[in-house]
């Protein structure tokens, strides 16, 4: 089934494929690859196939599941679906025919709003004119730090119904972001024994510019050793917006 998720801004995930490789420095830490290495380690049948221990690690090979497909098309009630928290869709080693099929899935069942978010945005642009993109279907691209800024014009480039930012975990200013055409951009702080430390003021920045674009604007954690150990506070509340198109 899928699973309940305690991220603040979805409500399930849903992994159709899982393993990855780190390509960034908002990898660095990465939490789906500790947590593979647990499942590994416990049998679960997804997370036995290792990758490059290079890049990636124990039970982290980039793998499909297609009979994960299915889920989504059982679930009666609407859901906000997280796709692939556990991988990225947009990885060279996912076949296009199988990004076609969770489109497909996604397509299947307006009922349900659905997440994909990915660092890999030069894929995701080449692959933009050939797929069909549902309007249930939000598509984000990470951006952690100012050398990344370049997903952010890759993401512009794609005919999705919402555009969203996951400048998580953030690791420097972004300065330079420039907001036209994204209707959605999520802050956060690292987690985690080797968490690094966000500054407040590369927050404020960042939500002064969505305040100035009309760009809604969600800040996740500030993150620690646990996502909730500093709380979600900026400036004296809590920023939970959601796009426009997710009204009602």
């Amino acid at each position: 089934m899928g699973s309940q998720s305690a991220i603040e801004w979805t409500e399930v995930t849903w992994n159709p494929t899982t393993g990855c490789d780190r390509i960034s420095a908002g990898c660095d830490n990465c939490y789906a690859l500790a947590l593979s290495k647990r499942l590994k380690a416990m049998g679960t049948p997804k997370y036995q196939n290792d990758g490059d221990p290079r890049t990636s690690g124990p039970g982290f090979g980039v793998t499909v599941h297609r009979d994960a497909l299915e889920l989504p098309l059982r679930w009666r009630t609407p859901r906000v679906v997280f796709v692939n928290s556990m991988s990225d869709l947009f990885h060279a080693k996912v076949p296009v025919a199988f990004v076609r099929e969770v489109l497909d899935v996604i397509a299947a069942t307006p009922q349900h709003t659905y997440q994909v978010l990915t660092k890999r945005s030069a894929r995701l642009n080449k692959l933009a004119a050939s797929l069909e993109w549902p309007s249930n279907l939000w598509i984000g691209v990470s951006v952690e730090n100012s050398a990344q800024l370049g997903r952010v014009d890759d993401l512009r480039k794609v005919p999705a119904a919402v555009r969203f930012l996951s400048c998580e975990p953030l690791l420097g200013p972004l300065d330079d972001l420039e907001l036209d055409g994204i209707d959605w951009v999520i802050t956060g702080g690292e987690s985690g024994p080797r968490a690094r430390p966000a500054d407040p003021e590369w927050v404020r920045g960042i939500r002064d510019r969505c305040q100035e674009a009309d760009v809604a604007f969600f800040h996740k954690q500030w993150g620690g050793r646990t996502p909730k150990a500093g709380g979600r506070e900026l400036d004296g509340r809590i920023w939970d917006e959601m796009p426009q198109h997710a009204a009602g």
